[in-house]
């Protein structure tokens, strides 16, 4: 365990801020101490969350932000860098969408594009920005969301495994091209989180039931944000907050054949009830 550098909070940037777990980990880096640009597609919503920080004494920006699109990346660090008066010393890259309920060749090529859009070029996007201004200041962190969709591959769920997995190798090579720079990586890889992501995706209506009553039960946002920045803190790449996370985890690496085998039957009988 490495000594914790709590100047990581003081200037963080969070993509995908308006709700959920963005949200969370705006709030919660308020609450350390630390001053927040609320990125989030939906203006809107990124106000209500700065309103929300501001109510507690907090300092905050909303900027609207579409993360797919490089050139509104590269516009939110030079507005973030104006408002701070200096250095982002944190980026959270969180905003994704979720797509699924149909197998490949069902899924429409648009959803493809949408997820990969959002959930893979938009932290390719995050991580081509802010890496190198980090690795110049020498200190700072990156958070990427990446789901346990990242390595668990569930059918069904293809468009959104794909940006996650890709996401998840984009952290571990960032890692340890930042090794020894001063600069953590950490993958936050979680499964059920009470947050919107059904309502605001593409899954099919076999599959919605299903995902919507498993995110009531899941972990909320603010317990899981609260880990990630704990682990980005002690250098931790990869942070599992819930214990069937770490178990698929041992699993398909202990028994990828039976692990394989089991996902299958499991996704045939959950989207059939």
């Amino acid at each position: 365990m490495t000594a914790k550098h709590p100047s990581r909070h003081s200037s963080a940037v969070v993509t995908g801020a308006g709700s959920g777990i963005g949200r969370a980990f705006a709030l919660e880096l308020a609450a350390r101490g630390g001053r927040v640009i609320c990125s989030d597609i939906n203006l809107h919503t990124a106000q209500e969350t700065v309103q929300l920080i501001r109510a507690k004494g907090g300092e905050a920006l909303a900027v609207k932000t579409d993360v797919a699109q490089i050139a509104e990346v590269e516009s939110l660090a030079a507005e973030a860098e104006a408002w701070l008066g200096g250095p982002v010393t944190l980026v959270v890259n969180n905003a994704g969408v979720g797509v699924g309920g149909k197998p490949v060749g069902e899924i429409p090529l648009a959803d493809w594009q949408w997820a990969l859009g959002i959930n893979l070029w938009g932290v390719v996007h995050g991580c081509h920005v802010f890496a190198p201004k980090l690795r110049a200041l020498g200190q700072g962190g990156i958070i990427n969301v990446c789901s346990t969709a990242s390595f668990a591959a569930a059918p069904g769920m293809s468009p959104y495994n794909v940006s996650k997995a890709a996401a998840l190798a984009l952290s571990e090579t960032l890692a340890a091209e930042l090794a020894g720079t001063g600069v953590a990586v950490t993958a936050l890889c979680p499964t059920w989180v009470k947050t919107n992501i059904v309502q605001g995706g593409r899954i099919a209506a076999n599959a919605s039931g299903l995902a919507g009553k498993l995110i009531n039960r899941g972990m909320s946002p603010e317990r899981v944000v609260r880990e990630a920045l704990d682990a980005l803190d002690c250098g931790r790449l990869y942070v599992m907050p819930q214990l069937d996370a770490r178990m698929i985890w041992r699993f398909k690496r202990l028994m990828p054949d039976s692990y394989r085998f089991g996902a299958g039957l499991i996704a045939r009988y959950a989207l059939k009830a």
